[in-house]
């Protein structure tokens, strides 16, 4: 009916996924845990939904 992945922006994806994980990740930040992890779980985050974008 319609081509599905015609236009596809990962930036956007990208960005949707990071701000998404960067609040949860700051508030975890408050409240002690490691900055480095917080950064690992939005950029793994990221990853995921360029993924997600990708195949769906």
């Amino acid at each position: 009916m319609y081509d599905k992945n015609s236009n596809k922006d990962w930036a956007t994806a990208a960005v949707t996924a990071a701000l998404g994980a960067g609040v949860v990740t700051s508030f975890a930040v408050g409240q002690g845990q490691d900055p480095l992890v917080a950064l690992g779980i939005t950029g793994f985050a990221v990853v995921a939904a360029l993924i997600c974008d990708a195949l769906l």
